[in-house]
Order: C-alpha cells, then structure tokens, then sequence
C-alpha cells in the first residue's frame, strides 16, 4: 500500500486488540524484526519515518473524516491532539494512568496517545501500513464519541471501529490517497487474523473485543463497502 506521499508497505502481523493494542513482543525499539529474511524488510527503521507516518496518518484521518461530515452538511472538529508517551503513568485519561505498550483514545481530553517505544517497535516488525491501521481504529473511536455513540458492549464498540477503520482504508484506496501494493491484502489479512479473543470469550465480557473471524469481517465490511455498513 502507498500514501501519496508518504509510503505503505506490509500491514499488520500482530494488531490491537480493541482500542489499544497488544504488546509487542519487544516493546522497546529493537535491531530484529518479526519477519524472517533481512533486517528491516520494508525499510521503515528510523524515527524520522515513523515520525513522519504518524504526522501523515494523522492527516489522512482528518482529510478523511472532514469530507465524511461535510458530505453530511455537518462541521467537524478534529481531534485535538496525537501524543506520544514513554512511561507507566506519563500520561493520564481522565485521572485513569496510561500503561506502556498502548494505544487509546482519550474522549476526556480528545487526544490519540500511544507509547512510542512500543509503536516504534511494531512500526519496525510490521511495516508503516502499521500507523495508518492504528491511527484509524483510534480515530474512529474519536467519531464514535463525536456522534454519541455508545454501544451496550464494549465488543460492539470495538467492531463498530474496525468497520470504521477498514473504510477509512478502503475508500482513501478508492480515491486514490492510497495505494495497494503487491502483498498488502494478504498480510492484512494475516494481521486481522491473528486479533481475536481467546476462544470462550463471552460476547457481553467486558473488555471483549470479537473472534478473528469478527473483527476481520467487520473491517472488511468497512474495506469493501464504505461507512454505510458500519452502522453509523
């Protein structure tokens, strides 16, 4: 996958679990990535690029989300602010502390924050696609809360998001502000599947996030269809 400018390469071989993300296995920036073969095989191993595709992303979402509300005749407001951390605690959600190895949407405060050793790390391993995916479930949980909505489950929430983060996707493919490469549906793909609950999961626990089978189908919903299915 391409952004114009800014390059997407393999996405997503080890994703969230539902508005944050599961550790990597080394959090902090690693020398090895999770592929075999050569060192960084997508060639994103410097904070300079990941610092830049987190800027991109970021103004992917907006652009994105922008033409969404004003297609509606409505005004949207971006969310405030994308905000790297380090340490247990750094950061709080109202008065709730952020750990590490983390990503989460603050609606307290309107801000995306995630801890940077850790995403830095998955940006290595996994390619830049990595970012667009992770900033565009966090951001739909920003037009979650913009719209009011609340679901009854936290699983129904979290497959709301990955439906809204499979058409961010989807529909900047369509017009052209990304473009797929070779691989990327495949390892899309193997990233998603490896997402799900543990089986057994209950769908009312809380903190459920879905099946792989689910949350695949749900951004896939997104991909292939837009925002219409995802029940917004």
């Amino acid at each position: 996958m391409r952004a114009r400018p800014v390059v997407l390469l393999a996405l997503l071989s080890t994703l969230f679990t539902a508005g944050c993300l599961p550790p990597v296995e080394d959090p902090a920036p690693a020398p090895a990535p999770a592929r075999s073969g050569a060192v960084d095989p997508d060639g994103t191993d410097t904070p300079e690029e990941f610092a830049r595709d987190i800027r991109a992303s970021q103004d992917v979402a907006e652009r994105y989300w922008t033409g969404v509300f004003q297609r509606t005749g409505a005004g949207f407001q971006p969310i405030r602010q994308v905000v790297p951390y380090e340490r247990d605690g750094e950061l709080d959600c109202a008065g709730e502390p952020l750990p590490r190895n983390n990503a989460v949407y603050c609606s307290a405060g309107d801000f995306i924050a995630y801890d940077v050793n850790w995403a830095f790390a998955a940006f290595r391993q996994i390619g830049d696609a990595f970012v667009y995916y992770l900033l565009g479930h966090e951001y739909a949980h920003g037009i979650q809360a913009r719209l009011g909505i609340r679901k009854q489950f936290t699983i129904e929430q979290e497959l709301q998001a990955d439906c809204m983060a499979g058409a961010f996707i989807g529909d900047k493919v369509r017009d052209g502000d990304l473009e797929m490469q070779d691989d990327d549906t495949r390892e899309l793909a193997d990233g998603l599947a490896a997402v799900g609950d543990e089986p057994g999961q209950p769908w009312f626990a809380e903190g459920a996030h879905g099946t792989a089978e689910q949350r695949m189908d749900a951004f896939v919903n997104g991909y292939e269809n837009s925002l219409q299915n995802c029940g917004l």
